[in-house]
């Protein structure tokens, strides 16, 4: 299992309401969470052997931006 954690720009519910979806159908994460109450909005993600690219591009397609931290 790895653990990495981003910079994000998901500000609220309504986009945790966009990128859940994305994130859950990713078969290479495993759990995820965003600390909205971080002042980076920090994006948790354990996951199978899944890059920090890779983490970039899923978070992407709903429109966010993941930065490693």
């Amino acid at each position: 299992m790895k653990t990495q954690k981003f910079k994000t720009n998901i500000n609220c519910g309504n986009c945790l309401a966009k990128v859940t979806p994305i994130l859950n159908a990713e078969p290479k994460i495993n759990s995820w969470d965003v600390d909205l109450k971080s002042e980076d909005r920090i994006l948790t993600v354990e996951s199978t052997d899944m890059t920090e690219e890779e983490v970039f591009k899923t978070v992407l397609k709903a429109g966010f931006i993941a930065k490693p931290e």
